[in-house]
């Protein structure tokens, strides 16, 4: 890059911050002014007081100031106490969609400015370095083969704002971006306020509360709405731009990439913990789904036929196009549209029917044969006849351009639209199969059997064709409903297409007897059996959801077993010689701290991939990350990155979840970039496996040091939350878990059981919680005392460290982890919450604990990185945190006042919904505001 350039994007770059503190003042403004219209100049100034006050206090601490901010927000009446919260809470949505927008802004600048320059972590750049380093066409072709990744939308409940506030924000964000029109004139940037006001308006007078918990099929519905907004449209245009930029680089070759990059889902088929997610429910969803892709192409479809005017007049189309369309004058009646009257426009006439035989597809019981597609290859045909057509009279571009997109669309959605996954706790099986084994007489109690002799009578069941369960047969309602499920996607491959589901994901996997009961009861469906011939069909797979530390130690073990049974092979071979195997992030978190998790997840990766290899399957790896640090969360190309190149396999699976799939997917321009940046990563870990000499060579002593610490790490962490007598007290207490539950999020509950024990506690509200407190106490907590133990006082051990974190990505990737959660964690704020605690030597005790090791981690963290302060690498978040804190601050101060006055009142058996709303508002405010969830 030229000087001339680098002075010009720095520049620019200022421009454009200029721009976002524009947009930030000016959604403040007119926050100001609804607030002024709500509440009255009073209200305004009281916000601005304690916002001003805040802001000292974060300048410089003064126990009299501090003092004053108490005394203010304790002499607030109750209604005007919910206004301060909420105007709080939404500035907070308003700063984030400015800040949203400000994203696609830089990208759009960046583009504008650089020319024929490439941008770091485009498609672009990773196939130019492709072709600089002289990879081949055929070995490029063959990388592309191997990549795939497929986005999972689950519903863990970590998404605190409503599908209806959502929308607002849809809506002031398109408004906003308009702010940067230059040939807006006077009255029309008048007119552009006007309607922001009025939509400010309309948010504050919108609850932002669910005034019940959402059922599932609203949580189906949710997760749609990023297919209906941008994903339908986005997905395609990355598959265009990875075809543009190989057809640059590789002209020689005719390029129509892979369907590598794909969306699947949970919802609706997540029943672990979850009694609303039935066999019922699984169906419905599938038929959303499928609604959902055919309105989409109908869509479509109705856009291209305005534009196919095509005239036989002047043109000659194909003998193909006109003997498909007097074959559907023969089969198919027209009842939903009106057939096309100018048969000199034969293009308008076959999508007459196309839209007929998709209308009737939707529900195909209902339709006459031949009125309907079958599958999605049937929709397909059509336009490829349509496209031989256009081309026979050079009608080229509309082929290449609208018609490729659909053809696409057709391609990746299928009449599925996206893959779900079925996922059930391994005691349901167990429990089901100790009642079905019963009942026949085969075994008196299963459940009691050692792991060897579970094997051995699965297998032999496995081998013997004859049926174990019948419908004609008595079982309990749990039984009964855990052999419904398979029943359902055995129905549901039949309608919706093989795709529809082909993963059943097992949680708390701890031998494999637990995947064996699963094909077991595959079998009695059909979905696992031996044909005559003695050939292998298997539709679905058992994949195993190793959690726990305990549960990564045993994986490839578990894993050797299930490859050494010789049926068990055969089915994997059925599957496309691949494995899926399911690593939880949130688990082995919440049960080792950031830092063991982070290194025994890359040990299994390691140990699971050399099984994998040693038997010749390949394996496709699927992250539970969750959205906080605490649960693995990440940008998503960084967290293809951090997979050890070899360990990529046969593609990768990770989840998307809660307020994940707000801030990437809600805008187009967003759900772009982020999907470009995950091909990108996708590309450059398929070539640093390719050529291992070009990815970073990591030194054993460094592995065996990170081996050390995580071991350190592992004993600080579980002296404090499993060893500590008082520490349970000290959690509750101290952070709004018990409300966290209250608020209605998702339709799971917050606790796998009914009980008090950590071991039932969810990750999700375990993460939450010390989210809203501001410790983020599982995201960074023991590792200060590990690196320190390591260090001792050798220098030397300092150079070597700051040398890992130079070279070593693993180690960048967990300090840089931490250093974010360290950012986001607030020592001062966090005391205020163990002020309820009301033991005062457990909360002494404890919380100087928790505070001398956050001191020690931020200290060493700085040494490693050469940085005066945290996050100095990454300014822009650095700056968006400091410019937050003031506006957090007091959402803070008010929920600890909230909680001690709803946690005394309840104490004496009474309750006030009216003080538990405002704690709940809140949780969504500082939620909005530290841009974490669970």
């Amino acid at each position: 890059m030229s000087d001339q350039t680098v002075t010009s994007t720095a520049t620019n770059r200022t421009q454009s911050n200029n721009l976002l503190r524009r947009d930030v003042r000016y959604l403040g403004n007119i926050l100001g002014e609804v607030l002024v219209h709500q509440g009255g100049r009073e209200l305004l100034e009281l916000v601005e007081q304690i916002r001003e006050q805040s802001k000292s206090l974060r300048a410089h601490f003064d126990p009299e100031l501090f003092g004053q901010v108490k005394a203010t927000i304790s002499s607030l009446s109750s209604e005007k106490r919910h206004q301060v919260i909420r105007a709080f809470a939404i500035y907070f949505q308003l700063v984030n969609i400015a800040e949203q927008n400000h994203r696609i802004r830089r990208k759009r600048d960046y583009e504008f400015l650089a020319g024929e320059e490439v941008q770091n972590g485009s498609i672009e750049s990773a196939i130019k370095v492709l072709k600089d380093r002289n990879a081949s066409t055929a070995d490029v072709e063959e990388m592309l083969a191997g990549i795939s990744l497929e986005l999972v939308m689950t519903a863990h409940p970590t998404e605190a704002t409503r599908r209806a506030v959502l929308d607002i924000h849809k809506r002031i964000a398109d408004d906003v971006m308009e702010l940067d029109n230059p040939t807006l004139t006077y009255r029309e940037r008048e007119k552009l306020t006007e309607k922001l006001l009025n939509e400010v308006l309309i948010l504050w007078q919108t609850d932002e509360l669910r005034d019940r918990k959402p059922t599932v099929l609203d949580e189906v519905k949710n997760g749609l709405f990023y297919f209906d907004e941008t994903l339908f449209d986005v997905l395609p245009s990355v598959y265009e731009e990875l075809e543009r930029c190989l057809v640059k680089y590789y002209p020689e070759q005719k390029w129509h990439v892979p369907s590598y990059l794909r969306f699947g889902s949970w919802i609706g088929g997540d029943r672990d913990g979850n009694p609303s997610v039935t066999s019922d429910v699984t169906l419905q969803a599938l038929n959303l789904h499928r609604s959902l892709a055919v309105r989409k192409y109908e869509e479509q479809i109705r856009g291209m036929m305005e534009m196919l005017s095509f005239s036989t007049n002047l043109v000659q189309v194909t003998d193909e196009l006109l003997a498909s369309i007097a074959k559907d004058q023969e089969q198919v009646e027209l009842t939903r549209v009106d057939p096309w009257r100018n048969p000199t426009e034969p293009y308008r006439v076959k999508i007459g029917y196309m839209l007929e035989k998709l209308g009737n597809t939707v529900d195909p019981d209902e339709a006459e044969p031949n009125s309907y597609y079958v599958t999605p290859d049937e929709l397909m045909a059509d336009l490829l006849i349509i496209d031989r057509s256009l081309r026979s009279h050079y009608a080229d571009y509309f082929a290449d351009t609208y018609l490729a997109k659909l053809r696409r669309q057709v391609e990746l959605f299928g009449f599925h639209l996206m893959t779900l996954d079925i996922r059930q706790h391994s005691q349901e099986h167990e429990n089901a199969m100790t009642e079905v084994l019963a009942k026949l007489g085969i075994v008196a109690d299963y459940s009691s059997l050692s792991e060897e002799e579970k094997i051995t009578l699965l297998v032999k069941l496995l081998e013997d064709q004859r049926p174990l369960t019948s419908q004609h047969q008595e079982y309990s309602a749990s039984t009964r409903e855990c052999l419904n499920v398979y029943e359902v996607v055995a129905k549901a491959q039949k309608e919706f297409g093989k795709k529809c589901i082909n993963s059943y994901l097992i949680s708390m996997a701890e031998a494999a007897s637990d995947m064996l009961e699963v094909m077991v009861f595959a079998k009695e469906v059909g979905l696992y059996r031996v044909e005559d011939d003695g050939t292998t069909v298997c539709s679905i797979q058992a994949v195993p959801l190793f959690e726990t530390i305990d549960d990564l130690h045993a994986a490839p073990g578990i894993m050797k077993q299930l490859f050494e049974i010789p049926l068990y092979r055969k089915a994997v071979e059925a599957c496309g010689n691949m494995h899926e195997i399911m690593l939880g992030y949130s688990d082995s978190n919440k049960d080792g701290g950031a830092v063991t998790a982070n290194w025994e997840l890359r040990v299994a990766l390691n140990n699971i991939t050399a099984t994998g290899n040693e038997y010749d399957v390949k394996l496709k790896f699927f992250h539970g990350r969750g959205g906080a640090l605490g649960r693995g969360g990440m940008p998503l190309n960084r967290s293809i990155l951090a997979q050890p190149p070899h360990t990529v396999g046969a593609g990768i699976k990770i989840t998307e979840q809660g307020e994940v799939l707000s801030s990437r997917y809600s805008l187009q321009g967003i759900a772009y970039r982020s999907l470009e940046q995950a091909t990108w990563a996708l590309i450059t870990a398929a070539r640093l496996a390719k050529y291992p000499e070009q990815a970073p060579q990591v030194e054993k002593e460094w592995e065996e040091i990170a081996a050390s610490i995580s071991e350190t790490a592992l004993n600080k962490y579980q002296d404090l939350i499993f060893r500590d007598p008082d520490f349970l007290t000290f959690f509750k207490e101290s952070t709004p878990l018990n409300e966290v539950g209250e608020l209605n999020i998702g339709s799971r509950p917050s606790k796998r059981k009914n009980s008090d024990r950590f071991e039932d506690l969810r990750a999700i509200p375990w993460v939450f919680s010390w989210t809203q407190s501001r410790y983020l106490l599982p995201a960074w907590y023991a590792a200060g005392t590990a690196i320190a133990e390591y260090l001792g006082d050798d220098e030397n051990k300092l150079d070597t460290l700051k040398t890992m974190y130079e070279k070593f990505p693993f180690f960048r990737s967990l300090i840089d982890n931490l250093q974010m959660a360290l950012a986001k964690a607030d020592m001062s704020i966090a005391k205020l919450y163990a002020s309820m605690i009301t033991d005062d030597t457990i909360r002494d005790r404890i919380f100087t604990q928790v505070e001398q090791e956050y001191k020690l981690t931020s200290d060493l963290i700085l040494k490693i990185t050469n940085q005066t302060e945290i996050l100095d690498n990454v300014p822009v978040i650095q700056e968006s945190i400091r410019l937050r804190n003031p506006y957090v601050d007091p959402l803070s101060y008010l929920q600890v006042q909230l909680l001690a006055e709803l946690r005394a009142i309840r104490a004496e058996d009474g309750d006030d919904q009216e003080l538990l709303r405002e704690v709940l508002l809140t949780i969504n405010g500082i939620a909005a505001g530290l841009r974490n969830t669970g």
